[in-house]
């Protein structure tokens, strides 16, 4: 009988991509679907990054890029992470990807072996967990609930490491809660891996640019750990290049080397016309990225403001990204006819049958308890949704 691999019966589908392929499907057939499940800018590309783009296909890159992407691009990361970060690293420590997707991908199949442990905080990123089965390890989820913002604690840290560990992921500002850790929390965490050598830190920093705190805190900035640490960064939340498909890793020359040799075999240098235009993105202007801030900023004032009004969704401020991550277990139990909300996935679906709302159950992020409603959308379709959201809940007995 012919089948598709264990590796592969065994991964779940991305519950956000199915969420917005459902949705698309709703409005293909004439019904008023709005879309909150989408992890992407609404804005457009800055058109300083455009025309870099269409000047690089005059100028004929459109031959294959080196595995590890242009020098251009690579001197480009390095000139950004010592401007913005106060982070040292030579262009040899930097591998360009087809995303930071790929990049985290990379990282993973080339650190971990079968049975080693990576330890993951929950809520995460719905791909983390598959990644990490992709490479055969093992996944330690340690979980933060609502009233820790959605931040584990340094006895949490300590209390999840064994013999087995050998890797750390984690994102901050965070999909899917928004939340993001100071920089004391940071060293607090670093002061637990300076005890445990041989554990390797992921830090996907893909939404810093949206940050409604301050500067963006690095785990990567403490040199007790520095030589341990892996950022992972990209340009398709900060500069709406999404479809773009860059991503990178600044890494320890070992790991950069292995990432190089992986990717080599695999996809090879991403797209050349992309990285050109992500040049001019860590190069230009930034005053589009400080506008686009502002706006998901304000977006999110107006987004929790008009949650809290909805019966039984218990919401933090997040401080990052631009989701709202509101814990919805009051409301579990509750029917509306002959449809009972037994759990979060119950009700992601009733409110897109009953509201025509597309939201992602907080099951697919560990926490099932909670709903994720991403308000990169318009402040009048976000004020719809969640008009209609509230009228949904409300209709709950």
């Amino acid at each position: 009988m012919l089948k598709v691999s264990d590796r592969i019966a065994g991964m779940e589908v991305s519950p956000t991509l199915a969420m917005s392929q459902k949705s698309r499907e709703m409005k293909a057939l004439g019904i008023d679907v709005i879309n909150l499940s989408v992890g992407e800018p609404d804005f457009d590309t800055p058109d300083h990054i455009k025309k870099a783009a269409q000047k690089a296909i005059d100028d004929n890159y459109s031959h294959y890029s080196p595995v590890p992407g242009y020098v251009e691009l690579r001197k480009a990361v390095v000139g950004k992470l010592k401007r913005e970060n106060d982070l040292e690293y030579t262009v040899d420590q930097i591998v360009v990807s087809n995303g930071a997707k790929q990049s985290i991908t990379n990282v993973i199949l080339s650190i971990i072996n079968k049975g080693d442990e990576v330890i993951i905080p929950s809520p995460y990123w719905v791909s983390y967990s598959e990644i990490v089965k992709l490479a055969e390890g093992v996944n330690v989820f340690v979980y933060a609930p609502i009233e820790q913002d959605f931040k584990i604690t340094p006895e949490q840290l300590e209390a999840a490491i064994t013999p087995k560990t050998k890797a750390f992921l984690f994102s901050s500002p965070s999909n899917p809660t928004g939340s993001l850790y100071s920089k004391d929390e940071l060293r607090a965490l670093a002061d637990v891996f300076v005890k445990y050598p041989d554990i390797t830190i992921l830090s996907d920093e893909i939404y810093e640019h949206i940050n409604y705190v301050g500067a963006h805190e690095s785990i990567a900035q403490f040199a007790d750990i520095f030589d341990r640490v892996v950022v992972i960064n990209g340009v398709s939340k900060g500069y709406a290049m999404t479809g773009w498909r860059i991503g990178y890793i600044a890494a320890p020359l070992w790991i950069a080397k292995a990432c190089n040799k992986l990717q080599g075999q695999m996809t090879s240098g991403a797209s050349s016309i992309a990285q050109i235009a992500s040049v001019a993105a860590l190069d230009g202007d930034q005053s589009t990225t400080v506008a686009m801030r502002e706006a998901f900023h304000k977006r999110r004032d107006l987004a929790l403001e008009q949650i809290r009004e909805v019966p039984g969704f218990e919401t933090r401020e997040p401080n990052g990204a631009f989701y709202l991550f509101p814990k919805v277990s009051q409301l579990f139990g509750k029917a509306n006819g002959s449809y009972t909300i037994n759990n979060s996935t119950d009700l992601s679906l009733f409110l897109l049958e009953d509201a025509n709302v597309a939201t992602v159950t907080g099951e697919a992020f560990g926490s099932p308890e909670c709903l994720r409603l991403s308000y990169a959308t318009s402040e009048e379709q976000m004020a719809e949704a969640i008009s209609r959201i509230k009228a949904s809940v409300e209709k709950l007995k």
